[in-house]
């Protein structure tokens, strides 16, 4: 499925990165039973990680330092397809041939909650729990017949109208310090109105290393044209 070299257990040698999983037939891109393998290079010695969410769509590896410790990291992607968009993301370190995961996307999901209500004159309220922010975004100009769906004619709400932001769609390695050249992650996911179809825009959330783990260090939230 994908295979990537690189020193990831910090002795100088190269290993070898494997995902491996049972594939439909070509060219079908959809797998189950995805498990991670690693080969070390000196030892010949392998370790295989399983996922609890183990099935999808293009699965794919990336090496990279996230935790700062100068030794690549592996990232994990799968995408579960379905109209939601939703992604599978693990990132493991294997410094010194212990594994340690250092990013799950259930737990990210977990962890970072949202509110989305519609609010009068046009506008919709993003709430973020933790950290707590609030971003208020102007949707005149979707349209008279989706705003008179919700609105009356003074640009008041007719009743309370909720939306969502779904769970993970992307999670990209970025560099923002080209003096350390570790990888932060950003990532991205989807706001919609009352129905999935309906999108809003995107929660986009950087994520750093710090204590031992990743802390969001910007937030916010963008409009797509």
């Amino acid at each position: 499925m994908d295979w990537k070299t690189g020193d990831v257990n910090g002795d100088g040698v190269l290993d070898n990165v494997y995902l491996y999983g049972n594939v439909d037939s070509p060219p079908s891109i959809y797998a189950d039973n995805i498990a991670l393998v690693i080969h070390e290079g000196v030892s010949n010695r392998s370790t295989t990680v399983h996922f609890k969410n183990n099935a999808g769509y293009n699965a794919r590896l990336f090496l990279g330092d996230f935790n700062q410790d100068h030794i690549s990291d592996i990232m994990v992607s799968i995408d579960t397809g379905g109209s939601g968009g939703y992604g599978i993301f693990y990132i493991y370190s294997f410094i010194n041939n212990h594994l340690t995961e250092l990013f799950n996307s259930d737990q990210y999901n977990a962890a970072y909650t949202f509110q989305v209500n519609y609010a009068d004159f046009y506008k919709v309220h993003i709430e973020s729990h933790s950290p707590y922010r609030l971003f208020i975004m102007d949707i005149s100009t979707k349209g008279s017949d989706y705003l008179s769906e919700f609105y009356d004619a003074n640009g008041k709400l007719k009743k309370p109208v909720e939306g969502g932001v779904l769970a993970l769609g992307a999670v990209n390695p970025i560099i923002t310090n080209n003096k350390s050249y570790n990888f932060d992650l950003l990532a991205q996911q989807r706001i919609i109105g009352p129905t999935n179809a309906d999108t809003l825009g995107y929660v986009e959330n950087l994520l750093s290393w710090k204590d031992a783990q990743f802390h969001s260090t910007r937030l916010s939230v963008s409009v797509p044209f």
